[in-house]
């Protein structure tokens, strides 16, 4: 079952399979992680609040 890096959380294999580069089976982030975005090879901050 993928997961995400940076939290732990459950992701389906069709997230892992859109959000990961091919060799990667796990995300870097997801849409759990409240504000964290991808930025290049790593995970950082987002500079605007994605709550909704």
């Amino acid at each position: 079952m993928p997961e995400c890096q940076n939290c732990g959380n459950f992701v389906t294999d069709a997230y892992a399979r859109v959000f990961t580069p091919r060799g990667v089976d796990d995300p870097r982030v997801c849409p759990e992680c409240e504000d964290k975005i991808r930025d290049g090879a790593g995970v950082r901050t987002a500079r605007s609040s994605r709550n909704t």
